[in-house]
Protein backbone atom coordinates (compact mmCIF):
# COMPACT_ATOMS: atom_id res chain seq x y z
CA UNK A 1 0.00 0.00 0.00
CA UNK A 2 1.18 3.50 -0.79
CA UNK A 3 0.33 6.18 1.73
CA UNK A 4 -0.95 9.48 0.36
CA UNK A 5 0.46 12.27 2.52
CA UNK A 6 -0.25 15.98 2.25
CA UNK A 7 2.87 18.11 2.80
CA UNK A 8 1.35 19.46 6.03
CA UNK A 9 1.01 15.85 7.28
CA UNK A 10 4.54 14.73 6.37
CA UNK A 11 5.99 15.21 9.86
CA UNK A 12 3.24 12.99 11.30
CA UNK A 13 3.99 10.31 8.68
CA UNK A 14 7.71 10.54 9.48
CA UNK A 15 6.93 10.10 13.19
CA UNK A 16 4.79 7.05 12.42
CA UNK A 17 7.66 5.55 10.43
CA UNK A 18 10.35 6.20 13.06
CA UNK A 19 10.64 2.51 14.05
CA UNK A 20 11.62 1.80 10.42
CA UNK A 21 14.56 4.21 10.38
CA UNK A 22 15.24 7.69 9.10
CA UNK A 23 12.90 8.90 6.36
CA UNK A 24 14.12 9.86 2.90
CA UNK A 25 12.20 12.39 0.84
CA UNK A 26 12.94 11.30 -2.71
CA UNK A 27 12.64 14.28 -5.07
CA UNK A 28 12.08 12.80 -8.53
CA UNK A 29 11.94 16.06 -10.48
CA UNK A 30 14.34 17.23 -13.17
CA UNK A 31 17.47 19.13 -12.03
CA UNK A 32 16.14 22.48 -13.30
CA UNK A 33 13.00 21.97 -11.19
CA UNK A 34 15.00 21.20 -8.06
CA UNK A 35 17.09 24.29 -8.73
CA UNK A 36 13.93 26.39 -9.15
CA UNK A 37 12.22 25.23 -5.95
CA UNK A 38 13.35 22.84 -3.24
CA UNK A 39 12.40 21.85 0.29
CA UNK A 40 14.59 22.25 3.34
CA UNK A 41 15.16 18.91 5.10
CA UNK A 42 13.49 18.92 8.50
CA UNK A 43 13.54 15.51 10.13
CA UNK A 44 14.30 13.73 6.87
CA UNK A 45 17.09 13.22 4.36
CA UNK A 46 16.47 14.85 0.99
CA UNK A 47 17.63 12.80 -2.01
CA UNK A 48 17.23 14.08 -5.58
CA UNK A 49 16.98 11.33 -8.18
CA UNK A 50 15.41 12.06 -11.57
CA UNK A 51 12.46 9.79 -12.21
CA UNK A 52 13.85 8.03 -15.28
CA UNK A 53 17.10 7.15 -13.46
CA UNK A 54 15.47 5.30 -10.58
CA UNK A 55 15.31 1.79 -12.11
CA UNK A 56 19.08 1.87 -12.66
CA UNK A 57 19.71 3.34 -9.20
CA UNK A 58 17.55 1.10 -7.01
CA UNK A 59 20.68 -0.14 -5.23
CA UNK A 60 21.18 3.43 -3.96
CA UNK A 61 17.95 3.17 -1.95
CA UNK A 62 17.27 1.11 1.17
CA UNK A 63 14.19 -1.12 0.71
CA UNK A 64 13.40 -1.03 4.43
CA UNK A 65 13.81 2.72 4.93
CA UNK A 66 10.72 4.96 4.78
CA UNK A 67 10.64 6.85 1.47
CA UNK A 68 8.26 9.71 0.68
CA UNK A 69 8.29 10.62 -3.01
CA UNK A 70 8.02 14.25 -4.15
CA UNK A 71 7.55 15.91 -7.55
CA UNK A 72 5.85 19.04 -8.89
CA UNK A 73 2.17 18.15 -8.36
CA UNK A 74 2.23 14.49 -7.27
CA UNK A 75 1.76 12.48 -10.49
CA UNK A 76 5.38 11.50 -11.16
CA UNK A 77 6.01 10.83 -7.49
CA UNK A 78 2.96 8.55 -7.39
CA UNK A 79 4.36 6.56 -10.32
CA UNK A 80 7.71 6.27 -8.57
CA UNK A 81 6.07 5.27 -5.28
CA UNK A 82 4.10 2.54 -7.09
CA UNK A 83 7.28 1.33 -8.81
CA UNK A 84 9.17 1.21 -5.50
CA UNK A 85 6.34 -0.75 -3.87
CA UNK A 86 6.40 -3.23 -6.78
CA UNK A 87 10.14 -3.63 -6.22
CA UNK A 88 9.65 -4.63 -2.59
CA UNK A 89 10.07 -1.31 -0.82
CA UNK A 90 7.95 -1.65 2.28
CA UNK A 91 7.41 1.90 3.60
CA UNK A 92 6.49 4.19 0.72
CA UNK A 93 4.42 7.36 0.54
CA UNK A 94 3.46 9.85 -2.13
CA UNK A 95 3.52 13.52 -1.14
CA UNK A 96 0.24 14.58 -2.74
CA UNK A 97 0.24 17.96 -4.38
CA UNK A 98 4.04 17.91 -4.62
CA UNK A 99 6.28 20.92 -4.21
CA UNK A 100 3.40 23.16 -5.29
CA UNK A 101 1.32 22.08 -2.27
CA UNK A 102 4.45 22.26 -0.09
CA UNK A 103 4.66 25.97 -0.88
CA UNK A 104 1.08 26.61 0.26
CA UNK A 105 0.96 24.19 3.22
CA UNK A 106 4.46 24.17 4.73
CA UNK A 107 6.79 26.89 3.48
CA UNK A 108 5.54 29.88 1.48
CA UNK A 109 9.13 30.84 0.68
CA UNK A 110 9.32 27.84 -1.69
CA UNK A 111 8.62 29.28 -5.16
CA UNK A 112 5.82 27.89 -7.31
CA UNK A 113 6.32 27.32 -11.00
Amino acid sequence: MIDQVQPAQLQDWIASQAPNGATVVLDVREPWEVQTASVQPQGFELVAMVMHTIPARLQDLNRDQPIACLCHHGARSMQVAAFLAQQGFSHVANITGGIHAWSSQVDASVPTY
